[in-house]
């Protein structure tokens, strides 16, 4: 069908690239991103569907001194993260299992690699960790909420909010990392953002123009061919 509409040919190819161009950015430039741009961004990214329309995604976005409240919050709460408390909801395993505990491994020895730290020096990895609270240097983080009543169906429709306010953001030529690790610490997040008891803190994002200069940003993970996973029934 792309061989013979070039049309659709080159709109497939600017939408395939945004996705495949998203990753998760670990060093961001400090240039701003103005207020249009996140509002165009968000705006896009609510066309995501949702069961019964009912548009589950609530989003907190800071900058300059509230952003800085956040990560002071955090990082100033003397909780480390091997032993914070995932107690609104479990984002990994209790115990990780094949295949999966091999991509996570080559997720974390791929990125340590990449900044040089070793698998024995636990210091630099708790550093690089902790870079998420900072959002990796990026000019806005964003915190996600939804509603505590809410149910599985919902946060399925909040994944695919979230991937495309990544893709709408790679459609404007900036980069994004979606952070789950600030969802253990919504205590500190909730009187920065005033987040009611009622909304759990699903995760943050980073989002701005990426570091090119960083080693990290040269990482790139891979997928596992479509034949492991795809089954095709006639």
């Amino acid at each position: 069908m792309l061989e013979n509409n070039p049309r659709i040919a080159d709109e497939a190819e600017i939408v395939d690239e945004a996705i495949i161009s998203r990753r998760s950015v670990r060093a961001f430039l400090p240039d701003m991103v103005d207020d249009d741009t996140i509002r165009a961004i968000l705006a896009v990214a609510a066309r995501a569907p949702s069961g019964t329309n009912m548009q589950p995604w609530k989003v907190y976005v800071t900058k300059g001194e509230v952003k800085q409240r956040i990560t002071d919050a955090i990082l100033n709460s003397g909780i480390r993260a091997e032993k914070v408390e995932w107690d609104e909801y479990q984002y990994y395993p209790t115990q990780f299992f094949e295949p999966y505990l091999t991509r996570r491994r080559a997720n974390g020895f791929g990125l340590y690699g990449a900044l040089g730290i070793g698998r024995r020096e636990v210091d630099k990895m708790r550093a690089q960790h902790d870079r998420n609270f900072v959002f990796f240097d990026a000019p806005v983080g964003m915190i996600f909420t939804i509603d505590r009543r809410l149910n599985q169906g919902s946060w399925i429709d909040y994944g695919m909010f979230l991937q495309n306010i990544m893709v709408a953001a790679r459609g404007r030529g900036l980069h994004t990392c979606p952070q789950a690790a600030f969802a253990p610490y919504h205590r500190q997040i909730r009187p920065v953002l005033n987040i009611p008891d009622e909304e759990i803190v699903v995760c943050g994002m980073a989002l701005g123009h990426e570091d090119t200069s960083k080693p990290e940003n040269d990482f790139r993970t891979d997928r596992v061919p479509l034949e492991e996973w795809v089954t095709f029934s006639e």
